[in-house]
C-alpha cells in the first residue's frame, strides 16, 4: 500500500509584481494525491483556474486541465465519482457550469456534482475537487435521483448526495425549515434503501448563507430532527462542516451535501477527538462529531469536521491573529487524526475556510511551506463564530490491516 503525491509543474510560490512591493499567492493549476490498495486506488484532484479569463473560459481551461489529470493519472472517466466546484459567483455561474462537462459527461456515467458559492482566493471564480476512484472489479455506479449518486464496491453502498437544497423560488424562509426538509431528502433516499441517518450518515457539509445570522436556526433544527432519530448525546452524531456558503437558489438559506455508508459493520466506525485539546461540541450546544474514523481491511478513512482554533473549553484561541488560529487549527486536526492513528501526512486534500479574504496572504505562504504537493483549497467562508478567523477539513487516508472487517 502506498501513497503516491502528484503535484503539477508549477509549484506554490511567492511572485512578486512587477513594480510592485505586493506579492499574490500562484496556486498550482493541478495537484491530486492517491492511496493504492488491494482494494483499489482513490484519488483526490484540485483543478484551479487563472487569472485574466472571463468565467466562460475559465471553465473551458478547468475541463481541459482536469483532463489532462485524469489522462496522466491513467484514469478512466467513468473512475468519477464526487465533483466540487467552489465558485465566486453562484446565481451568475451555475448554468454555465451545468452546461459543461464538468456535471454532464456520457463517459463519466452519474457523478454527484455540488456547486458553492465559496469564492476561491488563490485563484479567480473557480477551482474544482474531484474523488475518483479505481477498483479492481470496477464500480457500479446509479443516479438514484438528480442530487444521489449510488456507488456498489465489494458488497458496500457509498451514498454521494449533492446539492442539497430546497430550492425556495420566492422569498425568504425559514432556515430551520430549510434544514428539516434538506435532511428529510436524505432520510427519505436512505429508508429506500433500507437504512437510517444515524446508522449509515458519516459526513455532512452544510452551508448556510450569512452564517452569522442563520447558522443557530439551523442548529436548533438539526439538534430536534437528531432527537427523532436518535442520535444524542448518549449515543453519537455526523462528523460535519457548517459553514457559510450558497447553492444557486437566490431565496434557498441552506445547502447541503452529504456521504453515507450502506453495510457498514459496527467495529467499522470510531469517533475521532482528543480531549486533552478539545472537549466535545455538545458541550457548547452543537451536534456533531470532530471526526470519524471508517475502517476498511486495507485502509482506514479520517472525515475531519470543520475544526478551527478552539481549546478544550470551547474558547477561541488567539482572537485576532489569522496565522496563529490557522496553526492552532491544524495542530486540533492533527490530534484528531492522531487519536486514530494517523497524522498530518496522512491528508489527502485540505479546505481552509477564510472568513476575510484579506487575511490569504498573511497565511499563503504557510500553506505553501506546510503542504507543498497536497491539494489544498483556500476559499472564502466565515465560520460559524465571527471570532474564528479560520477554519480547516480534509480528509486522511491510512493503512488498514483488519481483514475481519469489509474490503473498501
Amino acid at each position: 500500500m502506498t501513497f503516491d503525491r502528484i503535484a503539477a509543474a508549477i509549484p506554490w510560490t511567492w511572485e512578486p509584481r512587477t513594480m510592485n512591493v505586493e506579492r499574490r499567492f500562484a496556486p498550482s493549476n493541478v495537484a491530486s494525491r492517491s492511496f493504492r490498495g488491494p482494494g483499489g486506488t482513490e484519488h483526490f484532484i484540485n483543478v484551479a483556474g487563472a487569472q485574466g479569463l472571463d468565467f466562460d473560459d475559465q471553465i473551458a481551461l478547468v475541463e481541459r486541465r482536469y483532463g489532462e489529470a485524469l489522462r496522466g493519472l491513467k484514469l478512466a472517466p467513468d473512475s468519477a465519482v464526487f465533483r466540487r466546484l467552489f465558485v465566486s459567483d453562484v446565481l451568475n455561474q451555475s448554468a454555465a457550469i451545468r452546461a459543461s462537462g464538468l456535471v454532464r459527461s456520457e463517459d463519466a456515467g452519474p457523478v454527484a456534482v455540488s456547486i458553492v458559492q465559496q469564492p476561491p482566493l488563490a485563484c479567480p471564480m473557480v477551482t474544482l475537487l474531484a474523488y475518483h476512484v479505481e477498483s479492481p472489479d470496477g464500480l457500479a455506479k446509479t443516479a438514484l435521483s438528480p442530487k444521489h449518486v449510488l456507488v456498489e464496491k465489494n458488497g458496500l453502498g457509498h451514498l454521494w448526495s449533492a446539492g442539497l437544497c430546497a430550492g425556495a423560488s420566492e422569498g425568504l424562509g425559514s432556515a430551520a425549515a430549510q434544514t428539516r426538509d434538506i435532511f428529510r431528502d436524505l432520510i427519505d433516499r436512505l429508508a429506500s434503501r433500507g437504512g437510517t441517518l444515524g446508522d449509515n450518515c458519516v459526513r455532512t457539509w452544510l452551508y448556510i448563507k450569512d452564517v452569522d445570522v442563520f447558522y443557530q436556526d439551523m442548529v436548533k433544527s438539526r439538534l430536534d430532527l437528531f432527537v427523532d432519530h436518535g442520535l444524542n448525546r448518549d449515543t453519537h452524531y455526523i462528523a460535519s462542516t457548517g459553514i457559510e456558503g450558497a447553492c444557486g437558489h437566490q431565496f434557498d438559506l441552506v445547502a447541503m451535501d452529504a456521504y453515507s455508508v450502506f453495510g457498514l459493520k459496527p467495529a467499522q466506525i470510531a469517533y475521532l477527538n482528543d480531549f486533552e485539546r478539545l472537549c466535545a461540541t455538545k458541550d457548547y450546544n452543537v451536534t456533531f462529531e470532530r471526526g470519524t474514523r471508517v475502517g476498511y481491511a486495507d485502509r482506514a478513512h479520517h472525515f475531519i469536521s470543520g475544526t478551527a482554533s478552539i481549546d478544550r473549553k470551547g474558547q477561541i484561541v488567539h482572537p485576532g491573529n489569522v496565522r496563529r488560529q490557522l496553526g492552532h487549527a491544524l495542530e486540533n486536526v492533527e490530534a484528531l487524526l492522531r487519536s486514530g492513528g494517523g497524522g498530518l501526512a496522512d491528508m489527502m486534500y485540505l479546505i481552509v475556510y477564510l472568513r476575510d479574504p484579506a487575511s490569504f496572504p498573511v497565511i499563503a505562504d504557510e500553506l505553501a511551506t506546510r503542504f507543498p504537493d497536497l491539494p489544498v483549497i483556500p476559499v472564502q467562508g466565515a465560520v460559524c463564530r465571527p471570532g474564528w478567523l479560520v477554519e480547516v477539513e480534509g480528509v486522511a487516508i491510512t493503512p488498514n490491516a483488519a481483514p475481519e472487517l469489509p474490503a473498501f
